[in-house]
């Protein structure tokens, strides 16, 4: 959010800016994204809220951009591909660990009825949690602390998502998954080629599915950071 701005300022979208977010869906359209639900998410983001000043200009291409911390917003694409994997509904309850600029918390707030979205960053929670009140998405919870740690009571949760690899998804997050819920992760080492995983919990065990191959993403660190 830029300096000065504070979450009771509406987000205003010129005729420039909406057009941009469709020729957006339009080049996901053509990437495979077919989930109209997902699109239509992806269509109300203002993603440029999410992004410094310097990157608004790329807010719409499909493309990674550096936040804060030195952290890195994901492209459109690979957002709107894990989201259309996670299948989420309006009566789901979901946990995101890694919040990072709040952009993929905000997509999934269109689609869940819950959403849960924590980061060891205190300083990328605290921003993404006034972009998230600029948009008025008062059924998305941002929280500050160590997601690989679990949630507490918080849960169960129908769906769960890891922004970040983990060589394995722990086990205490593992049990915060409902019945018939879906879990995204990549894995695999740090600073190596790793996969995408779907892990699915039915009557008590888990299934695994190999969904892409060839990425190479930040680790999700565990612990809190101790300065940020």
């Amino acid at each position: 959010m830029p300096p000065g701005s504070t979450s009771d300022e509406p987000v205003i979208v010129d005729q420039d800016e909406a057009q941009a977010r469709a020729q957006l869906v339009l080049t996901l359209r053509g990437r495979g994204v077919g989930d109209r639900a997902v699109l239509s998410a992806i269509e109300r983001v203002p993603r440029r809220l999410f992004l410094s000043a310097i990157h608004h200009g790329l807010a719409y291409e499909d493309s990674a951009l550096p936040i804060e911390c030195g952290q890195t917003v994901l492209s459109p694409s690979f957002v709107a591909r894990v989201v259309q994997y996670l299948e989420v509904q309006k009566s789901h309850r979901v946990l995101e660990i890694g919040t990072g600029s709040g952009y993929q918390a905000a997509v999934l707030g269109h689609l869940g009825g819950e959403v849960h979205s924590i980061d060891r960053y205190r300083t990328l929670a605290e921003l993404a949690g006034q972009r998230i009140a600029a948009l008025k998405l008062p059924n998305v919870k941002i929280h500050h602390g160590d997601g690989l740690a679990g949630m507490g009571k918080r849960g169960p949760f129908d769906r769960i998502v890891l922004t970040g690899a983990v060589i394995e998804v722990p086990e205490v997050v593992m049990s915060l998954l409902s019945e018939d819920g879906l879990l995204i992760a990549p894995q695999g080492e740090p600073c190596s080629v790793q996969s995408l995983v779907r892990i699915r919990r039915t009557a008590g065990a888990y299934s695994r599915e190999t969904l892409a191959n060839g990425l190479r993403l930040t680790a999700l660190v565990p612990g809190q950071a101790e300065f940020l």
